[in-house]
């Protein structure tokens, strides 16, 4: 079998629109690609420009209560140089905090938080990065 390349991960949510916004100022997300109407596809790629997040809706009765989930379940995860200015930032965008930032044995600085609309982000400081 030929070698395959993720091209996307796809998430239904309730508003589209103002998450991938929050997403571009706050997790240095851009649009590359977006579709009009009611599924208000966005297609954001991340700083690297390798890794893409689709957001969407539809059909919107399948949204998932993200809120309700373990951030285990679930969870995008964001590398960062400086993981406390980096949750002080998106808390004061408007981010919940889930517990603390933590390290795990390999000494990386891990946290989790909530987005606005209650998807968890991770938030992740590598002592050996990933490529």
């Amino acid at each position: 079998m030929k070698e395959l390349k993720l091209e996307h991960f796809a998430v239904n949510v309730a508003e589209p629109v103002a998450m991938a916004d929050w997403y571009c100022k706050n997790l240095g997300m851009s649009v590359f690609r977006k579709g009009e109407g009611p599924v208000h596809m966005h297609f954001l790629a991340d700083a690297s420009g390798r890794v893409v997040l689709e957001l969407y809706t539809n059909p919107p009765e399948l949204v998932p209560d993200y809120r309700s989930m373990n951030p285990l379940v679930l969870h995008l995860a964001f590398a960062t140089a400086d993981i406390r200015a980096t949750h002080q930032g998106l808390v004061a965008a408007g981010a919940a905090p889930i517990g603390e930032i933590s390290a795990n044995p390999s000494g990386d600085q891990l946290a989790f938080l909530r987005d606005p609309w209650g998807l968890t982000v991770q938030l992740v400081q590598r002592v050996s990065p990933m490529p």
